[in-house]
């Protein structure tokens, strides 16, 4: 018998069930070292006899070669070195190709069930969504070995136990599978120190034994590693429905509503709002089936670590500088070493003389903080390490560290989830992408005069930005090796099969990205639409993920600004971006004859193209920077 996970693939279920079967009978007749292997539209789980193995995600999507029965009982691949029924482990499958890890939402069979080809035994919740492990063959569910509500499980972990004849239940109902128990993660010390420090808590109350669902923190976003819960919309016992806004969840890009699902009831929020970096995959809320187990998860907390825990606190360890040093236990000394020391701190520690031993750290693990040298220096007294003192006052957070009074000039200011990832790809993309520079200008009289005609005649305000967009699609059309990107994956050049124009906007949280999709198939009056609303929304942080996430590539315009040219960073994965500045007025010689001509005024903005090297060569960005500035030189082109 085997089992995998599917998405609620009918089609590749039924051809797994195939293979699978053909699989078992050859076993039968054969004891060949290998079988035949099978090819999936998804990445899956291989269940073989006495072992599950998790397919990791690959670009092939080849499942592992059957492999057959364990000879004996030394054998790596064997199940149990006891007599055990035949049976099969069930294992977290990989069932994305970012998926390390997953959360069993709810059984849906229970222990003795019957379970036949195709039903469901379990819903899985991944990095991505919730999805059904359905069973591949017939046989019966012996044991569970992930209740309801267990989190974090890698990929690889034992779920349960499904043997074939309905008397083997009965011989799996001690049996507690290879998976570590959860009480074991965080070892007690053997030393005295142990007393002070108790293992980090799961939950501080078990779930109730009722239906329920844990929703977390989900990644809407490629680059999103944790979220801030802004606002609930629901209250704890509202009713809820499929579609209904639970809270406003503000990723690294933007401010979106979390949606339910499914019907409902809203049993306890685990997250208040205004609560910040909030890891991706923590629970946010239980939502229930039944109206009457609301009440059940009133002292419930979650499966969400205790932060009173996160810096230990080491109140019945001594410190006795005349007395030889403890021995070393899982305990964090109180007192900063020198490795965690900063350079500023080292600094002011010089400047003011203060000795480092003689200062209570604030910082995790009792690491020593600029903040808490400045304040020792305000105070004129230094902050000693006594364990009486120290639970007096509570580790202070990296945003007070410093004074309210500016003695050095400067404070502190909070970051936005936004600006922290931006600043993160901006370092990533100028330190890893070879960025290769070319500048042109363009005469811009001609667009001008045809903008302030279709103004006047026509009444259809477009902006200068407006025309650059339509010029650049339709250049990235003439020019298609411009329109593409490096595949880190492949080691190579591809190439986008349709334009897609990012656009810089600037917020309050940090720049944006809308994204004008199927720009060259677009008219001028539908761009300028487009930008006006996508802008809007992007400055209210209302923006949809398919509406910022993707683009082929970027223009960021600081033309208002008076800003005459820059050079701008590639926005990864995009392998090139347009810095567009302000009009300015030249004077330049205009030929009339051979021999003869005068000076003219001419409006000329410059473009400079900042390009990966890898895909762009000096060829492909001057045939791109050509056919962009002959757009705008001659603007009807962009009228066809």
């Amino acid at each position: 018998m085997a089992m995998a996970a599917c998405c609620r693939n009918r089609p590749l279920n039924r051809a797994l069930v195939r293979a699978f079967r053909a699989g078992k009978e050859s076993r039968k007749s054969s004891s060949q070292a290998s079988r035949s292997c099978i090819t999936g539209g998804a990445d899956a789980a291989v269940i073989f006899r006495g072992k599950a193995s998790a397919i990791a995600p690959s670009t092939s999507n080849v499942l592992r070669s059957w492999q057959p029965w364990p000879k004996s009982a030394s054998n790596s691949r064997a199940f149990s070195s006891g007599g055990d029924p035949p049976h099969e482990k069930i294992t977290m499958p990989a069932l994305s190709p970012t998926m390390t890890q997953g959360n069993v939402a709810k059984w849906k069979k229970k222990e003795g069930d019957q379970v036949a080809a195709g039903d469901v035994l379990c819903e899985i919740e991944t990095d991505k969504a919730t999805l059904d492990l359905e069973a591949m063959e017939d046989g019966f569910l012996a044991k569970i070995l992930a209740p309801d509500g267990s989190k974090d499980l890698p990929v690889g972990q034992p779920l349960c136990i499904v043997v074939e004849d309905k008397d083997d239940i009965g011989k799996f109902a001690n049996y507690s599978g290879d998976a570590p128990a959860k009480s074991e993660a965080p070892k007690p010390s053997k030393s005295k120190s142990s007393e002070t420090k108790s293992p980090e808590p799961v939950s501080s109350s078990p779930a109730p034994d009722v239906p329920h669902e844990n929703i977390t923190m989900p990644a809407l976003s490629p680059t999103m590693t944790q979220g801030n819960v802004l606002k609930w919309k629901k209250n704890e016992g509202d009713k809820v429905s499929a579609g209904d806004v639970l809270c406003e969840i503000e990723t690294d890009k933007a401010t979106l509503d979390m949606e339910a699902m499914e019907d409902g009831f809203l049993a306890k929020i685990l997250v208040q709002a205004g609560t910040k970096d909030i890891p991706v995959g923590q629970p946010l809320c239980v939502v229930v089936e039944e109206e009457g187990d609301v009440g059940k998860f009133a002292n419930y907390t979650g499966a969400q670590p205790t932060k009173a825990q996160s810096p230990p606190k080491s109140e019945g360890k001594k410190v006795d500088t005349a007395g030889t040093a403890p021995e070393p236990s899982h305990m964090p000394e109180s007192g900063p070493k020198k490795s965690r020391v900063g350079p500023s701190v080292r600094r002011y520690l010089a400047e003011s003389g203060l000795d480092a031993a003689s200062l209570q750290g604030t910082g995790p693990h009792g690491m020593l903080l600029k903040g808490d040298v400045l304040n020792a220096m305000k105070s004129g007294s230094p902050q000693t390490k006594s364990p009486s003192a120290a639970p007096a006052k509570p580790p202070a957070s990296k945003s007070s560290t410093l004074p309210a009074s500016s003695d050095l000039g400067y404070i502190d200011l909070p970051t936005s989830q936004i600006r922290k990832i931006i600043a993160q790809r901006l370092l990533e993309s100028k330190m890893g992408t070879p960025h290769l520079y070319l500048s042109a200008d363009a005469i811009l009289d001609p667009t001008l005069a045809l903008r302030k005609s279709m103004k006047e005649k026509h009444g259809i305000s477009v902006s200068v930005n407006d025309f650059v967009i339509r010029a650049a699609a339709l250049a990235l059309k003439a020019v298609p090796e411009a329109n593409a990107f490096w595949d880190d994956k492949a080691g190579d050049v591809s190439s986008n099969k349709s334009v897609d124009i990012s656009i810089a906007v600037a917020t309050d949280k940090g720049l944006m990205t809308p994204i004008v999709r199927n720009a060259d198939q677009k008219s001028l009056s539908e761009i300028s639409a487009e930008v006006k609303s996508l802008a809007e929304r992007a400055r209210a942080g209302k923006l949809k993920p398919q509406e910022f996430q993707g683009g082929t590539f970027s223009i960021s315009n600081l033309g208002m600004f008076q800003v005459d040219r820059f050079c701008a960073i590639i926005n990864p994965p995009q392998a090139c971006i347009l810095a567009v500045g302000r009009g300015e007025k030249h004077v330049m010689w205009k030929d009339v004859s051979e021999g003869e001509g005068h000076p003219v005024t001419v409006t000329k903005m410059c473009v400079t193209l900042s390009a990966d090297h890898r895909v762009y060569d000096g060829d492909i960005a001057g045939r791109f920077l050509k056919a962009l500035t002959s757009n705008l030189t001659d603007p009807t082109n962009m009228l066809l």
